[in-house]
């Protein structure tokens, strides 16, 4: 069941939370909407659920070419999983799994005997076996995450609908559930959107990233292709850490390699971390004159902090620990630094 947004626009009084949006989730993908607060995300997910409706006169959503814009959402056959799980802390686990389904007018309600089934089913399909009869409060938040989904599906949805499904869980329970995600959804291959401001996990488990910034979309693509083609310095700052270094330091350095784009001399260069070489600094080398003042060797990489001695201006950069150990720098020594990659844009702005 693939997903068409046209021309959506949505304000809030005075405040504009979509501009003519569009968006196209082909049958069967996992996509995320990624972007920071504010930049329209969440509302978009709304209103393809039917929870929000768009500003009157604008635009249509498409269910697999059915126009489904003033369609109500309890007819849409939408699942929808909230940030906060939603669950019924008076229901056991089954109950909230079953709730969709014993909620149906009684000429669309299955048998008790096929709900139990179903919830049966779903819970194996989300590893939950066994925690039927628990209640809520007695879960983990990861496995309240999971009825939650388990409660969407129950209802056999036509597309999935999940908003920010991790963000109220701790880093490491977030990594394991978005891994199991990925997973459960090469399962299904039911149509999938769901809402993030986490770069990381968009990138990890998405078919695809549309990008939102400002009531826009800003680009649309593979995690590959929005990582490393950026359109815009502010896709290129979002998706993470990155250098912005000034065009004419670089020029007058000799830093930037001829595999990297052209710099206008009264322009800036973005540069990722792990794109910088560091070399001990002999005098008459090419590449930009620094002095290491902060080494953080805690991890699997080595995150050194340097000053440019032409401008003072600081430079990130990450190389594995052993480089670091054969390099010999300590805190206050002077360095070399040289571009492996680089991006420059026509128009420039930061977030």
């Amino acid at each position: 069941m693939s997903i068409q947004a046209t021309q959506i626009r949505k304000t809030f009084g005075a405040f504009t939370a979509l501009q003519n949006v569009d968006l196209h989730v082909p049958r069967g993908k996992l996509v995320a909407l990624l972007g920071p607060s504010g930049s329209g995300k969440t509302t978009l997910l709304r209103i393809i659920a039917g929870l929000e409706q768009a500003d009157p006169g604008s635009g249509q959503i498409l269910f697999h070419g059915e126009d489904v814009t003033n369609v109500p959402a309890g007819k849409r056959k939408v699942g929808f999983v909230f940030q906060h799980y939603a669950l019924f802390r008076h229901m056991t686990v089954s109950q909230n799994i079953a709730f969709g389904l014993n909620v149906r007018p009684r000429r669309d309600r299955p048998s008790s005997e096929k709900i139990q089934e179903r919830v049966k089913e779903l819970l194996n399909l989300v590893q939950l076996d066994g925690l039927g009869s628990r209640y809520p409060t007695q879960l983990s938040g990861g496995q309240r995450q999971r009825v939650a989904l388990a409660r969407a599906l129950a209802v056999e949805p036509r597309v999935l609908l999940l908003d920010e499904p991790f963000g109220a869980l701790d880093a490491k329970v977030r990594k394991e559930l978005r891994r199991w995600l990925r997973q459960f959804h090469d399962q299904v291959h039911l149509t999938t959107v769901f809402v993030t401001h986490d770069q990381e996990e968009a990138l990890e488990i998405a078919d695809e990233v549309v990008i939102m910034n400002n009531a826009r979309v800003e680009q649309v693509g593979s995690p590959q292709e929005v990582y490393d083609r950026p359109v815009s310095p502010f896709v290129y700052q979002f998706l993470g850490n990155v250098n912005v270094l000034r065009a004419q330091a670089l020029a007058e350095a000799g830093a930037h390699q001829a595999r990297a784009t052209t710099l206008q001399a009264d322009g800036h260069v973005y540069v990722r971390p792990h794109d910088i070489e560091v070399l001990r600094y002999v005098p008459g080398m090419t590449g930009i004159p620094a002095v290491l003042r902060y080494v953080h060797a805690a991890g699997a990489l080595a995150r050194l902090t340097l000053e440019q001695t032409r401008n003072q201006e600081l430079v990130e950069v990450e190389i594995s620990r052993s480089e670091l150990v054969k390099l010999g720098l300590k805190v206050g020594d002077h360095a070399s630094l040289r571009l492996r990659q680089a991006h420059s844009f026509d128009e420039d702005y930061t977030i």
